[in-house]
């Protein structure tokens, strides 16, 4: 039996795998705020009857405390190695672009950053085929959903 790839919409994909990239982003400059337990007492109103809900609120602050940088890291890790699987242009267009700075454009990776510059269109290839493998593995790992990136195929208005 033979396996097809997907055909996937180029702008949705594109759209998708900088959402991914925004996140990394965000978890890798924005700290950690960690929670603390508070020490003052609080009046809640109580309703008639058991609720049958036990809290230990230092017991959730701490796994809290534990659970989101562990969960946060590993997903940074995660993308780093599909990113390094890559081939040498696309990493370095993928890092440059996507994974360092808000503030890096297009023009800046295609005229200065690479060696030697390349043109806006080849610059959009190598691109769009990264783009293109990472969501396939995204994909695997269960990062991003392929279905709602596939192209739609066109249906015959008038069928006799």
């Amino acid at each position: 039996m033979e396996q097809l790839l997907p055909e996937l919409d180029r702008r949705k994909t594109q759209t998708a795998i900088e959402a991914l990239f925004e996140k990394y982003r965000i978890y890798k400059t924005i700290t950690f705020e960690a929670r603390e337990a508070s020490m003052t007492a609080s009046y809640t109103e109580r309703f008639h009857g058991p609720t049958n809900v036990t809290s230990d609120q230092t017991a959730q602050i701490a796994v809290y405390n534990v659970d989101v940088p562990a969960a946060r890291r590993a997903y940074c890790e995660t993308i780093e190695s599909v990113v390094d699987r890559l081939g040498e242009r696309e990493r370095l267009i993928i890092r440059e672009r996507y994974m360092k700075q808000d503030d890096v454009f297009d023009y800046k990776v295609y005229n200065y950053i690479l060696d030697p510059p390349v043109s806006k269109d080849t610059y959009t290839k190598i691109r769009t085929r990264a783009f293109y493998k990472l969501a396939l593995a995204f994909a695997d790992l269960g990062l991003l959903k392929l279905d709602g990136l596939q192209k739609r195929k066109a249906v015959a208005c008038h069928e006799k």
